[in-house]
């Protein structure tokens, strides 16, 4: 069964906004740990964050698009783009 991986790209400029629905998304991320192989942010070259990058194990990706839907950042319009891509995992352990 595969994985998925969630790479979610916030909006430009947007900040200001991740950091303010931040712990609400840490507390969302905490309280679903059953269902997080991985996760954290993305940075740009500053080291300021600018997306997210969640690795999933749910049944399917409808699974993977309900948990990304009732994340707090999801629910803010934090996202520019969002991507659900099945993966498998070759090298590595998660």
């Amino acid at each position: 069964m595969p994985m998925f991986a969630l790479i979610l790209i916030d909006k430009p400029d947007s900040l200001p906004l991740r950091m303010a629905t931040r712990e609400a998304h840490l507390a969302y991320a905490r309280a679903n740990l059953r269902d997080m192989k991985l996760g954290g942010p993305l940075l740009d070259e500053t080291g300021d964050m600018t997306g997210s990058l969640i690795i999933l194990d749910v049944p399917d990706i409808e699974a993977a698009r309900a948990w990304n839907a009732a994340d707090p950042y999801t629910q803010a319009g934090l996202f520019e783009r969002v991507e659900i891509r099945p993966m498998r995992v070759t090298i590595g352990q998660l």
